[in-house]
């Protein structure tokens, strides 16, 4: 057995007796994942995955940082390479090196799909490497390992993408002419057009320009293709946006002076203050639109993105060598708030990587605007430990209908039901300890775990 059935349950029998009844009461609820970094080709081919390390090395970056540490060479895991040379060495690389993630949140995500959908048994490890290699990929070329089978085996209900405005969406549309049932929907992140600090940000801005059919050398004409381009992403589904900025800084400059802003970072010899104004500007223009269009906000501030500086031009982006930062949101968000706060038809979902700003400044702010509400331990926090901080400093504050449940960020699709998993038995164990300190009554308690894994994200993503 490599998952125990009471993981993450507390240590004291009564109050784990709670916890396991709340669990319960939710294992079987379907997943809303409405954001995520999975692909929509999958779906849209059904192809099979081609084998283990592909399918659980190369895309997860929780992974190959870890091994990356330890003096693990990318190069050797064959990072970046669209199809793999010798995947069972890259496995073997892996497996070798897997008592690297003890006491993690990954090793409770293998563990659980290594267990739950392949039936392993014993623990991977360098004597087991092949062992696993050859069971899995022999399930992988089976009807019920497909993407949509996948899906399904999971009990998803909805599935969310992240999507570049310069994307065709054409994966999306073939799920949808396939006529299979699932929901998966795209959810536009507009960092390529909005932030000046993105690779061939003017030409990006120019092909959206040839895309929408507007003039986007001017500022209005750039405001009209982003409207135009959120519009096609709302015809296939998309119910948010996503804003993964450097900082939480919004502003509120006139006309005139947005027009000199966006000239400026058009030319590409903008000062680093003056591209920070421009991205403060466009958090608040996207509030605008979504105040217009509908579309939930998301803000993931607070990472100091390619840190590793000979990695990332080596590799490009999303290398695993992104770090926190601390982050400012009372003062940097008070221009938007000032403008659409107390509107109750927007919804901002604000996360963040800053855990000290729980219960000083994110409890605070969602407890009392109607448009926020707090997004779920992100990233490096996505773990029972940073579950249970992120429950106790915000509750007091926000409660928990001010949260939005759940939501798995990840790009490794076998990991989605593992989160959820991990996120539901968190939440029941915090819940439980509520109970038997006399907080909250069982049946309060039954309907908050149920919100928690349920009806909250789907409530505030508009699903």
């Amino acid at each position: 057995m490599l998952i125990h059935p009471d993981r993450l349950f507390p240590a004291e029998s009564g109050t784990r007796k709670i916890a396991r009844k709340l669990y319960e009461s939710v294992l079987s609820l379907p997943i809303v994942s409405p954001h995520g970094h999975t692909q929509a080709a999958w779906f849209a081919k059904n192809e099979p995955f081609p084998d283990p390390a592909k399918l659980f090395v190369q895309p997860d970056h929780y992974i190959y940082r870890m091994l990356y540490s330890q003096g693990v060479s990318l190069d050797d895991l064959e990072i970046g390479r669209p199809e793999l040379k010798d995947a069972r060495k890259v496995w073997r690389i892996f497996a070798s090196h897997y008592y690297l993630f003890r006491g993690t949140p990954t090793r409770l995500w293998l563990d659980f799909a290594f267990e739950e959908l392949f039936g392993m048994e014993e623990r991977l490890s360098e004597a087991t490497a092949d062992l696993y290699f050859d069971a899995i990929s022999q399930k992988l070329r089976t009807p019920e390992f497909l993407p949509r089978a996948l899906y399904e085996r999971f009990n998803l209900e909805v599935l969310a993408t992240t999507d570049s405005p310069l994307d065709s969406l054409a994966d999306h549309k073939a799920i949808r002419e396939s006529n299979w049932k699932a929901r998966i929907l795209p959810t536009f992140r507009p960092d390529p057009v909005v932030d000046p600090e993105f690779a061939g940000f003017a030409e990006n801005i120019a092909k959206l320009g040839m895309q929408t059919g507007d003039d986007t050398s001017t500022w209005t004409g750039y405001l009209d293709a982003l409207r135009t381009a959120r519009e096609r992403f709302r015809e296939l589904g998309c119910t948010a946006t996503d804003h993964g900025h450097p900082t939480a800084q919004t502003a509120n400059f006139s006309t005139g002076e947005c027009e000199d802003l966006f000239q400026l970072v058009l030319a590409g010899d903008a000062e680093a203050d003056v591209e920070e104004s421009f991205r403060a500007q466009m958090l608040t223009e996207m509030a605008r639109m979504s105040l217009d269009d509908g579309l939930v906000m998301q803000i993931h501030p607070g990472s100091e993105r390619n840190h590793n500086r000979q990695l990332y031009e080596k590799f490009g982006r999303d290398m695993g060598a992104d770090i926190p930062t601390p982050t400012n949101y009372v003062d940097a968000l008070r221009p938007l708030l000032d403008q659409f706060g107390n509107e109750r038809g927007l919804t901002i979902i604000l996360f963040t990587l800053d855990e000290s700003t729980y219960s000083r400044e994110l409890a605070p702010l969602a407890g009392h605007y109607p448009c926020l509400r707090l997004g779920p331990p992100w990233w490096f926090h996505d773990s029972p430990e940073g579950m249970m901080r992120f429950r106790e400093q915000v509750t007091e504050t926000a409660g928990f209908y001010n949260t939005v449940g759940f939501n798995d960020d990840t790009r490794a699709f076998l990991s989605i039901p593992a989160r959820h998993d991990v996120a539901r038995r968190s939440d029941c164990a915090f819940l439980a300890k509520l109970v038997v300190e006399h907080r909250l009554e069982e049946d309060e308690a039954l309907e908050v775990a149920h919100d928690l894994a349920y009806g909250l994200v789907k409530k505030a993503y508009r699903l």
